[in-house]
C-alpha cells in the first residue's frame, strides 16, 4: 500500500482492521513520525529550524507565522493540516490519523492533546481503529490540558477552558468548559 493511498483512506474515516495493511502502514509511518519528533524535541532549535521540521513531519510546507514551543508529538504527522499563524505550545499531542485542521490563527496551550482514533468497544474487535478528523475553525484557543476527541468540529472565535474535555461539537464565539465540556458563555464582539 502507497502512502498516500494509506492517508487518504484515513482521511475517509476508513476503519483501520488490526493486523491489516493498513494497520501495518499505520505502525511504518508513526516510526518516521516518532524520528521527527524525537529531533524536535531533542536539542534546541531556532524558529526556523522548528518550521523546517514540522514541514518534514506533515509533509507540506507550514504557512507564514507558524510557533511550537516543544516538546510535541505526533504518531502520523502527515494528516496535520495547518493555517496561517497557529502557535502550538509545549507539551501537545496530536494523534492525527483521522485528520487535524488548525484554521489561521489557531492558539493550542500547554499540554493539549487532539486525539483522531477510537478503537471498536467491541472486545473482539478491539484491535481495530476508526479514525474522525477534528476540525478548529480560525481564531479558536484551546487552553492548556484540554482534551478534543474525534469527530469534533470547533466553530471560529470559540475558546475550550483549560482542563476541558470536548466531546461534542462547539459552535463559534463560544466558551467551553468540564468534563464533558458545556457552554459558559457566547463572546461578543470586542469583548476581553
Amino acid at each position: 500500500m502507497e502512502r498516500t493511498e494509506y492517508l487518504k483512506r484515513l482521511l475517509a474515516g476508513e476503519t483501520v482492521e488490526a493486523g491489516s495493511e493498513m494497520h501495518l502502514m499505520m505502525h511504518d509511518m508513526s516510526q518516521d513520525a516518532i524520528r521527527i519528533c524525537m529531533d524536535i524535541n531533542g536539542t534546541y532549535h531556532a524558529p526556523g529550524e522548528l518550521a523546517a521540521l514540522m514541514s518534514e513531519l506533515t509533509g507540506r510546507p507550514v504557512p507564514e507565522g507558524f510557533a511550537l514551543f516543544p516538546p510535541f508529538n505526533a504518531d502520523c504527522g502527515k494528516n496535520i493540516f495547518l493555517g496561517k499563524n497557529v502557535f502550538i505550545n509545549s507539551g501537545c499531542k496530536f494523534q492525527d490519523q483521522g485528520g487535524i485542521y488548525l484554521g489561521d490563527g489557531c492558539l493550542i496551550g500547554h499540554n493539549v492533546v487532539l486525539a483522531t482514533l477510537n478503537h471498536h468497544l467491541d472486545p473482539a474487535q478491539r484491535g481495530s481503529m476508526v479514525p474522525k478528523s477534528i476540525r478548529l475553525g480560525s481564531d479558536v484557543w484551546v487552553g492548556s490540558g484540554a482534551i478534543i476527541l474525534p469527530g469534533i468540529t470547533i466553530g471560529d472565535g470559540a475558546v475550550v477552558a483549560a482542563g476541558t474535555v470536548v466531546t461534542k461539537d462547539v459552535a463559534a464565539r463560544t466558551v467551553v468548559a468540564g468534563n464533558p465540556a458545556r457552554v459558559i458563555k457566547q463572546i461578543k464582539q470586542g469583548e476581553q
